[in-house]
This record gives C-alpha cells, structure tokens and sequence, in this order.
C-alpha cells in the first residue's frame, strides 16, 4: 500500500496519528454527542437532546438497532492504541469502554474503561489490543456499542 493511500485510509476511519506518538501507539479520537459517537456514526450528528442517561436510554430504544446496523466498523491491527475520546456538548459527566464482544471475548481480550469526562474535556484511554472481536460505548451516555475487529 502506498503512504497516499494509508493516510487516506487512516483518516477515513478517524485516526490521527500525533508526532512522536507514531511508533508508541496510535490515536483514534472519538467525540461523544447526547447518545452517540460522531465518528461511529459516519459523522452524522443526529441532534439528539439529553439531560440525563434515561433520555439515551428511551432514543437508543427507538433508534439504535437501525444507527448500529450502519454505523461503522473499526477494523485495525493488534498493536498499542490511544483513544481520544471528547465530551461535545453533553451537560453531565460521561465514560468510555472498550471490552471484548460477548462473554467469552470479554473475558480473554483486554479491556480499558474510565469515567469523568465532563462537557468540553477530553481524555485518553490507553489499551494493547489483541486479535479479537470488541465493542465499544459509553455506559453513562449510553450509546449503541459500536464494532472493533482486530486483525492481522
């Protein structure tokens, strides 16, 4: 593949690499807006409105099978990765988490999770991940739990 062509294909899934980060891990930023990732979510901001998880709670009821189904897959190799996730406008403190999809994976992938993000922060969440099937949401703003497939 040719450099054009990775660094298009690296910013078509949302990864930035960062100077000096580049043979240490690589950055995925994420922004969270009321019940949803924009990246996950093609950039589709769906104007959703929420003062508390329950409002997510009752959209994601009504909307998040179709939203999941598509929505877009992250497909990466095994290797060290940042997650730069951003509060983008939601009035109470949200999270992340990043586990393996199903019990069984849940329990032999790695995991990484944290909380306390509040409205206009970011934080990073810093994971190894493995050749494996993972999800990834927010439980505190639920959102669907968008795929991760890594491979070699």
């Amino acid at each position: 593949m040719t450099k054009t062509l990775i660094s298009a294909v690296i910013i078509g899934i949302g990864l930035i690499a960062r100077p000096g980060l580049a043979q240490e891990a690589t950055v995925i930023e994420l922004t969270q807006t009321p019940c949803q990732f924009l990246e996950s979510e093609k950039g589709i901001n769906r104007g959703f409105t929420t003062t508390r998880k329950s409002d997510c709670e009752s959209i994601n009821a009504k909307t998040g099978t179709e939203r999941l189904a598509k929505a877009k897959v992250l497909d990466l190799k095994p290797g060290k990765y940042i997650f730069r996730v951003a509060n983008k406008n939601v009035p109470y403190p949200l999270g992340f988490w990043v586990r393996g999809d199903g019990l069984v994976n849940r329990a032999r992938l790695p995991s990484v999770s944290g909380g306390g993000l509040t409205m206009g922060a970011t934080k990073d969440y810093v994971i190894e991940l493995k050749e494996g099937e993972y999800v990834y949401s927010c439980p505190l703003n639920p959102t669907p739990d968008y795929k991760l497939i890594v491979r070699k």
